[in-house]
């Protein structure tokens, strides 16, 4: 299975904007050959925690939010996080994943939540899996990247492809980009997705990167920092 990687520069709270834009990457990336594209975290907003505490209009409502219908109708599944509504006050930072149909297949909460994110956000209790094309994967949202149990869990479980939809930034998140997914493929034997951020992203400026690393920690693909990309690897399917 072909799988992108992608990054974007995201529109300030702009949900429509972010969506259309997010599917115009995956058609990048189905013209490269891709099975499945990874979104960077908050990819409907971009990292605007003021404005998602503000309006929840901001939120998606469920899995089945119109809002996006673009993504779903690529021609390809979908990884794309955002904020999502939950039985409770506070959204959750989730991960929904669509198949090449625009199907729901499944939704994954960010369990690890970053310092300020805490009290904002409603954190996960459940590991994020799914299977697609003979490939089972695992879930993880930027922090929880940090946190290697979740990881062992994953290789534990069968999975073989670890997708990280996250938000790197210039000064010390070029560093911990290019050492924390290596140190997961290699730790555990997955292959590794970083989707990320480029350019302005709230308080930080995305460092780009986007790359796929194999179970040994080999760098297979990696995009620039200049500006929104996809770049694609192959993935075995399970023996």
């Amino acid at each position: 299975m072909k799988i992108a990687a992608a990054q974007l520069t995201c529109v300030p709270a702009d949900v429509a904007a972010n969506s259309a834009n997010a599917a115009a990457l995956a058609a990048r990336a189905r013209g490269q050959g891709a099975e499945l594209v990874v979104f960077p975290e908050f990819t409907l907003t971009g990292y605007e925690l003021e404005p998602l505490a503000a309006d929840p209009g901001l939120w998606l409502a469920d899995a089945e939010d119109p809002r996006l219908n673009g993504l779903r109708s690529a021609g390809l599944a979908v990884a794309v996080n955002a904020a999502l509504r939950t039985d409770g006050p506070l959204p959750a930072i989730a991960t929904l994943v669509y198949d090449a149909e625009g199907a729901h297949v499944t939704t994954y909460a960010k369990q690890h939540l970053y310092q300020h994110e805490q009290g904002a956000f409603a954190p996960g209790t459940v590991d994020g899996r799914f299977e697609l094309g003979g490939v089972r994967f695992s879930l993880g949202v930027c922090f929880d990247q940090h946190f290697p149990e979740l990881a062992r869990r994953a290789a534990a479980d069968g999975c073989t492809v670890h997708l990280a939809s996250s938000l790197y930034g210039t000064g010390d998140g070029i560093a911990e980009r290019a050492t924390v997914h290596p140190g997961i493929a290699k730790e555990h034997g997955l292959y590794v997705v970083l989707a990320n951020h480029v350019g302005p992203a709230g308080p930080w400026t995305g460092c780009g990167g986007a790359a796929v690393w194999a179970p040994d920690g080999t760098l297979l693909a990696e995009a620039g920092a200049d500006g929104p990309d996809v770049v694609t690897a192959d993935v075995p399917a399970a023996a």
